[in-house]
């Protein structure tokens, strides 16, 4: 019995001594995959306390924990105590970073159901809980997971369905918000405005070398210039914009400064490192693409003109577009439902820009809103998209390539569903181009709406196919579907009116009036799906016809003479919307 128990203790002594130095050659192997596999939690000294203090403290146990802890935030989001969920969300993240399931459903979360628990009374706290949303997976969820494709869709979801849809009883406070946040970066930024920004120094000890002067002068100036990088930027973007909030030293720095390279120099760089930093937005890659899904110039088909960024369809494209492109560099990965939804993000983004893209920021003055000392109404900024022709071809070459990548990759039904898509816009697209008096484009669209979708419905002449469209908006109008009819009716009438066909000019004028007072009765709730006043729209018709360059310069110009001359009423009216706007802009500008 001795013998055995000593014999048995020896093979259990060497099976040990043998494991261990198993382990010991394999470990450099499974490090090295971890490493490659991005599995390895960042070194002590550059992770926050708290990830340290919960990975050593909790140890082997940590994935029991995150287990329960996790049932039991489901079950409370379950049961709608979505504050609580949170908080225990927030617990995952920190014992486990790497889980991009839990950072997907904490941003959801705050976007989605902590916001609506406020009432729409308060707008800028709901807008805090949609911003904390989207910045948590922006700024936390995609730095632990790089390569998650699920973090980059759902951000990209927030921006293009929660801040650009319109489901959400205060979604134009939203607009309005990122559209501030956004102007004083890239309000009307071109393609040269861009170059510079993609060939700005990126970090901060290579800009002090070439604006210490400025810099010291500001610290001097004021202590909020006291730090460096971020937060200096941060404060300096905010005395461009208002220097009441400085010391006037730090205004009479910038005097100093004004029309030298410098100041130029800092400027682009302060811009660039606000989006690269703050933003997370990288102006290389936003280059990139606006190059493939700006809007078209129609004096120059070829050329790309920039995306909008002040739209939130914008940030969706970057996000999805930097998502897939995380995606493609795993060898071998097959297209799978995340990434077929991420596609998805980018031809919807792009199909509203079309529908919605030109962002217009205007002042009213409400008598219901709080009035100022001298009793009368404060100025409330409000926006306005409109429809965006020249977002069509981006769209429309976008979705082609989407549509041969699952074709190749002999994904069926994704391809059937995303053909669906492509054909409905086809579809909407011919009736905007006909309706805007644009009847070649329109004729080119219906041409290959037939050519890849051959149906019954398509067999008939363009005209025909209009009306009958039109007819069928009409039934099942929305907001969006209201907002093109009543723009590209209003143009066509104008068009129709510059080349002389007087009739048809009032009939289509009068049409989109029919159109307005139908879905203002129908469909019209007094705040988030109201339309704006028809004297507006009509303006906002007249001024993208005028600098639609499709049209030829003298027909402009000829609509403008005809219409002071014999509508004089009419031209007194734009004239009197063209000084209020003019007027609301001063502030702004």
């Amino acid at each position: 019995m001795h013998w055995r128990d000593a014999i048995i203790c020896s093979v259990c002594i060497s099976l040990s001594a043998f494991l261990l130095i198993a382990a010991g050659i394999w470990l450099d192997y499974i490090n090295l995959q971890r490493e490659q596999m991005d599995l390895i939690i960042e070194r002590a000294e550059n992770v926050p306390t708290t990830y340290v203090f919960a990975t050593v403290a909790t140890g082997a146990f940590r994935g029991l924990v995150v287990d329960v802890l996790w049932m039991r935030a489901d079950k409370l989001k379950e049961q709608g105590q979505f504050f609580d969920a949170k908080q225990l969300a927030e617990w995952i993240t920190t014992l486990q970073p790497r889980f991009a399931s839990v950072w997907e459903f904490q941003a959801w979360n705050m976007a989605y159901n902590i916001s609506v628990a406020i009432p729409p009374t308060q707008p800028d706290q709901r807008w805090l809980w949609v911003r904390n949303g989207y910045e948590l997976l922006r700024d936390k969820g995609i730095r632990w997971n790089p390569k998650s494709l699920e973090l980059y869709r759902e951000l990209a979801r927030i921006f293009q369905h929660k801040i650009g849809g319109v489901t959400d009883d205060v979604h134009k406070y939203y607009k309005l918000q990122l559209a501030l946040a956004m102007e004083p970066l890239l309000g009307t930024a071109d393609n040269e405005y861009f170059e510079t920004l993609a060939k700005a120094p990126t970090k901060w000890q290579l800009i002090k070398k070439e604006a210490d002067e400025l810099i010291t002068e500001l610290r001097t100036a004021d202590d909020a210039f006291s730090t460096e990088g971020v937060e200096f930027v941060s404060n300096y973007l905010l005395l461009r914009q208002n220097a009441s909030r400085f010391e006037p030293a730090a205004g009479k720095a910038i005097d100093d400064f004004r029309g030298t390279e410098t100041l130029k120099k800092f400027d682009i760089f302060a811009r660039a490192y606000e989006l690269r930093n703050n933003w997370k937005l990288d102006p290389v890659l936003m280059q990139e693409i606006n190059r493939t899904c700006g809007p078209i110039d129609f004096s120059e088909p070829n050329a790309h003109l920039p995306l909008d960024w002040r739209h939130p369809d914008s940030h969706a494209i970057y996000w999805a577009v930097k998502g897939l492109q995380q995606a493609s560099k795993e060898k071998g990965r097959q297209i799978d439902v995340a990434e077929t939804n991420t596609d998805r993000i980018v031809a919807h983004s792009l199909q509203n820009l079309f529908r919605n893209g030109k962002i217009f920021v205007y002042d009213v003055a409400r008598a219901s809103e709080r009035h100022g000392q001298d009793g009368r109404a404060m100025p409330i900024k409000e926006i306005f998209l409109r429809p965006d022709l020249r977002m069509f071809e981006p769209y429309n070459n976008a979705v082609l390539a989407i549509l041969k990548k699952h074709k190749e990759a002999q994904d069926r039904q994704s391809l059937e569903s995303l053909q669906n898509g492509h054909r409905n816009m086809l579809k909407n697209a011919v009736l905007s181009f006909y309706q805007a008096g644009h009847r070649d484009q329109a004729q080119k669209i219906y041409n290959q709406l037939k050519e890849r979708y051959p149906r019954p419905e398509f067999e008939v002449p363009l005209l025909v196919f209009t009306r009958r469209r039109m007819l069928e908006e009409l039934d099942r109008i929305g907001i969006n579907d209201a907002k093109e009819q009543i723009s590209f009716i209003l143009r066509e009438g104008y068009y129709l009116y510059a080349i002389r066909d007087d009739d048809a000019a009032f009939g289509r004028e009068k049409l989109a009036e029919e159109i307005y007072h139908h879905y203002q009765v129908k469909f019209g709730d007094g705040d988030r799906t109201d339309l704006l006043e028809f004297p507006l729209l009509r303006y906002l018709a007249l001024t993208d016809f005028l600098y639609d360059q499709r049209y030829p310069h003298y027909l402009r110009q000829n609509l403008l003479g005809r219409i002071k001359v014999e509508r004089p009423e009419l031209a007194e009216q734009l004239e009197q919307q063209e000084r209020k706007l003019i007027e609301q802009q001063k502030p702004t500008k």
